[in-house]
């Protein structure tokens, strides 16, 4: 099986499919070739060199490397400058936005089977493959580190000769994977730590790490809709929506630094720094806001940008685990080194796809030019 790794295309995209400790795993049976094409990995501070020591083969161009390609696995989904190239029985494998349907229909009209890693299923069997989970860990780390920098006061308590300087206080909305690595990343760093959350499930989790969770009243009908059954955080009433807006009001006044990680799959980011809460904030807070590909948990932020807004520096960085390009990889491409092995046979090295498989069944998104279900 002739395997390709692309360089990535979509601007300000710095990871890469594969390492060459993946490549060397797939091609150690000689069942399968990897081509790389060139300067794919440089982004990512690995060269061409590495890749061919690990036992892949370098193509210059992508428009070589997608014709002799029967798998192709990528980072971001293909571009239609690609896709012209691809083989139409390919097999593509990536984080394909599934949510946007007019990007699966292109996929899906030129003809090749499609696995979004973004519809894995929350299963335990699944979690060596949960690409959002190792890539949303990097991104709760790098929140807090930009945080950090764009802060212009100690994250921790210090007692000097010159005074005591207090610790920052930090509010984090959302204890997901991002949320749960903020709060370990500032509790390493000595900050005062809070965090929200809609699931009540969370909070021994949230505890257990150092910081105090801060949680809305809940009503039994409430708790019972708060998590979707992939354990996502879910849609709320609008009374609860409210009572959840004053709570933060009053918390995010109190902090110097707040981190945003609330996302609902396949719909904008909710709302949940408003301008009037900005405005309480104290002069020189800051606000990473983590959803702001999705429009952003706070109206203010501005996508890519890093803006000062009633005093308050919005961080509106997207693509935070491209900015750990590195171990994003390395974590990146041993989700889909896993995967692999679950489509392709260990000893013929040939693809046996059971459609009636949990994982693959959830992942596939086309095939045959057919769209396969709804995100």
């Amino acid at each position: 099986m002739h395997i390709g790794i692309p360089a990535e295309t979509r601007a300000g995209e710095t990871r890469v499919a594969a390492t060459p400790e993946t490549v060397k795993k797939l091609v150690a049976k000689g069942l399968h070739t990897v081509l790389v094409q060139a300067g794919a990995g440089i982004n990512a501070s690995i060269p061409d060199s590495a890749y061919q020591e690990a036992g892949a083969v370098i193509i210059s161009g992508a428009s070589q490397l997608y014709e002799q390609s029967q798998i192709i696995l990528k980072v971001r989904g293909p571009e239609a400058s690609e896709l012209v190239h691809m083989k139409k029985d390919a097999i593509l494998i990536g984080l394909l936005a599934p949510h946007l349907a007019e990007e699966i229909e292109i996929v899906a009209r030129h003809g090749v089977t499609a696995f979004a890693m973004e519809k894995l299923p929350r299963i335990s069997r699944a979690q060596s493959m949960d690409v959002l989970s190792s890539q949303a860990n990097i991104g709760g780390y790098k929140a807090v580190i930009l945080a950090a920098n764009v802060y212009q006061r100690f994250f921790p308590m210090l007692m000097t000769a010159a005074g005591t300087v207090k610790a920052a206080r930090m509010l984090i909305l959302g204890a997901g994977v991002a949320g749960l690595q903020a709060i370990a990343t500032a509790k390493r760093l000595g900050a005062v730590i809070e965090a929200f959350d809609v699931r009540p499930a969370v909070k021994e989790q949230v505890e257990s790490l150092g910081a105090k969770f801060v949680e809305v009243p809940l009503t039994d009908e409430e708790k019972a809709k708060a998590e979707t059954a992939g354990g996502y955080a879910a849609e709320m009433s609008e009374d609860y929506k409210r009572r959840q807006s004053n709570l933060i009001h009053e918390r995010a006044a109190a902090a110097d630094i707040i981190i945003t990680t609330a996302l609902i799959p396949g719909r904008p980011a909710p709302i949940l720094i408003s301008e009037e809460t900005v405005k309480a904030m104290k002069p020189g807070s800051v606000i990473v806001d983590m959803a702001v590909e999705a429009g952003g948990n706070c109206p203010l932020s501005e996508l890519g940008k890093t803006v000062v807004k009633h005093g308050v520096h919005l961080v509106g960085i997207a693509n935070l685990p491209g900015l750990v390009a590195t171990d994003a990889s390395a974590l990146y491409a041993r989700n889909l080194l896993n995967f692999l092995n679950l489509i392709l046979d260990t000893q013929t090295g040939e693809l046996k796809i059971d459609r009636e498989d949990e994982i693959v069944k959830g992942s596939l998104v086309c095939t045959a030019g057919e769209i396969i279900g709804k995100s």
